[in-house]
């Protein structure tokens, strides 16, 4: 497939058939994931593939009991992982100078890069995937359940199978709202409104037909979509939940001072 039909063509596959990936077509994918571009070519990440149904029913609960964590029949998790490097440094006498938060980001970007390469290289082989920021929101539990030792942390993950569904592309925020040239451009409130304006309708259509969504969306008494973000999704209780985990955990895992 072209790589812009490829791009254009992206869904969040939910539903999946039970057939596995082979492992010819994963290593094809996983190979590459790996081209892709790496801090001072450290390759600071790891990959862990689960397709044993027993470990992905542990990770169930933990990502939020999502049903593609059952049904995909692979479960990628994209990982910061300074471990590997910093045993190279030891073995080689060199200093180690990536025990710090900052060495966590380029981990975890490294992470990220990788995981876009493999979905788009699962993508145009017909695979279908569905992101899940669970990993993140839940670090220290996808993290002992795949007994990450320290210095590595779970940072994204997908599914990865055979769609069996086809939903229609979600929509995006025009360029206008997302592009500044040379300098930031600090919108105002009517270019917000209407670089929003398309998405307010959308997505609150889409929730509303959806009757689980609807009932708690009712329940909320919300009024529009942006209201539906922060008083029921992303709720301040879940963000600071979510934040003082992840900071724990990273540093457990050796990326901030220990008090």
């Amino acid at each position: 497939m072209d790589i812009f039909e490829v791009i254009h063509g992206h869904r969040s596959i939910r539903q999946y058939k039970p057939d596995p990936v082979g492992d010819e077509l994963l290593t094809e994918v996983l190979e590459a994931g790996v081209r892709a571009s790496s801090s001072g070519n450290m390759q600071t990440y790891s990959i862990i593939v689960s397709q044993d149904p027993a470990m992905r029913e542990r990770l169930f609960w933990p990502h939020m009991e999502q049903n593609m964590v059952l049904d995909a029949p692979a479960l990628l998790t994209f990982c910061a992982d300074f471990r590997r490097m910093r045993k190279w440094l030891r073995i080689n006498d060199a200093p180690d100078n990536f025990g710090d938060f900052f060495a966590f980001l380029v981990a975890a970007i490294d992470a990220i890069l990788v995981s876009q390469n493999v979905a788009l290289a699962a993508e145009a082989n017909g695979l279908g995937i569905c992101y899940m920021g669970s990993t993140l929101a839940n670090a220290d539990q996808v993290g002992e359940i795949l007994q990450l030792p320290t210095g590595v942390v779970p940072v994204v993950g997908f599914s990865l199978g055979w769609p069996d569904e086809d939903p229609a592309p979600r929509d995006r925020l025009p360029l206008t709202g997302l592009v500044h040239h040379e300098v930031y451009h600090d919108h105002s409130d009517a270019e917000i409104a209407e670089i929003y304006k398309d998405r307010d309708r959308a997505g609150w259509e889409r929730y509303m037909s959806n009757p689980d969504l609807r009932r708690l969306i009712e329940e909320a008494d919300v009024e529009n979509l942006a209201q539906i973000y922060t008083v029921v999704k992303y709720t301040p209780e879940g963000q600071a939940k979510y934040s003082a985990s992840l900071l724990t955990y990273l540093r457990e895992q050796g990326f901030l001072p220990r008090r």
